[in-house]
Parts: C-alpha cells; sequence; structure tokens
C-alpha cells in the first residue's frame, strides 16, 4: 500500500522537531482525520538555511512531513514555494489516494511558514490561521483500514463498519465507546 521510500520517511522522519527563534511559522490541519503540521522555518539571504516540523496524524502525513522538510531546506524562498502535493507525492513514490490530502498539508504547511515570515519581514501583520481552519471541507480516510469516508456521512466506515464520534479535546475522528482519542491519547468526554 506504502512505498518503500513513505515507510522510510514514516520511521525515520527527518528535521523533527521545533525552531525556538524560527523566522517564519505555519501550522493547517484537517479537522476530519486530525491530521495537524506546523513547519517552522530559519531564512538566511532569502534561502531556507533550517526547517522542522511537528506533525500529528497518521503514517502518510508523518512521511509527507519529513518529506517536505527535505524537500525545502536550502531552496530559496521562491523554490520552496513552488512545492506542490504532486511534487511532494511523487517524491515519496506515491501516495494511496485517500491519503493525498496529506501532501497537501504538507506543502501548504510550508507555505504558510513562508509567507509567515514574508509578513513579518515586510512589516504587515502576520495573516492568522486557526490550525484547523484549512482542507475541512477534504474528505478523509478511516483511521482504522484507511478506506475512503463518505462526503456526506463522516461518523460511520462503509468498509470496517465502525461509528466514530469527535474528540472533544484534538477534533479527530475516533471510534465512538473507545475510552481515549486515537490521535492524541486524550480521554474520551475530556475537553484539553
Amino acid at each position: 500500500m506504502y512505498s518503500d521510500k513513505v515507510m522510510d520517511h514514516f520511521a525515520n522522519p527527518r528535521n523533527v522537531g521545533v525552531l525556538a527563534d524560527a523566522d517564519g511559522v505555519g501550522q493547517v490541519g484537517n479537522p476530519v482525520c486530525g491530521d495537524m503540521m506546523t513547519f517552522y522555518i530559519k531564512v538566511e539571504d532569502d534561502r531556507l538555511a533550517d526547517v522542522k516540523f511537528q506533525t500529528f496524524g497518521c503514517g502518510a502525513a508523518i512521511a509527507v512531513s519529513s518529506m517536505v522538510s527535505e524537500m525545502a531546506k536550502g531552496k530559496t524562498l521562491d523554490e520552496a514555494m513552488a512545492i506542490t502535493n504532486d511534487l511532494v507525492a511523487e517524491e515519496l513514490g506515491g501516495l494511496p489516494k485517500n491519503k493525498m490530502h496529506c501532501s497537501n498539508l504538507g506543502a501548504d504547511a510550508l507555505h504558510e511558514a513562508i509567507k509567515n515570515f514574508q509578513d513579518k519581514r515586510a512589516g504587515r501583520a502576520p495573516s492568522e490561521h486557526g490550525p484547523v481552519d484549512l482542507h475541512e471541507h477534504e474528505g478523509c480516510a478511516c483511521p482504522y483500514c484507511e478506506s475512503s469516508l463518505e462526503e456526506e456521512d463522516k461518523t460511520f466506515c462503509r468498509a470496517c463498519h465502525i461509528e466514530f464520534e469527535e474528540c472533544p479535546s484534538c477534533g479527530g475522528i475516533t471510534k465512538k465507546g473507545d475510552a481515549a482519542c486515537i490521535h492524541c491519547g486524550k480521554p474520551l468526554g475530556t475537553k484539553a
């Protein structure tokens, strides 16, 4: 199902972490499946001198974040802005159709970090994106069997017959009746 490259970047992600003195920070998320990505960039001479990320999500989301960070490091800002979801998926040797949204998230989080840097440099108030306001219109996959969820009803997986509920802490979908969220591990029925 996943290429060797995806599995390698999932098992051995590159550039994980936070840049405390980041020049730009970009955060995006998909509240339907719970994937959240934050990218931190350090810019020197209009090049990405360092790129770090934190990702909360499935294996594909982690692999995508790792690949985006590798693709972006050392690039000019314009070159990094040209990184697209298709390029990320291609570099990873392809992604299953129901995981392509993860490549959108990775490229968009990087682009948001660059825009944040550019806004700061130009003296503009940085644009504020909440961590889960992008991509909420997209479909997503069941976190258990990875089958695509129906657009009209994201509370039930027709493939594995699991009913979902939204985690009040992180907003990800998790199996109804479970004691803890599969995304954030917090007990269900409590707010973060």
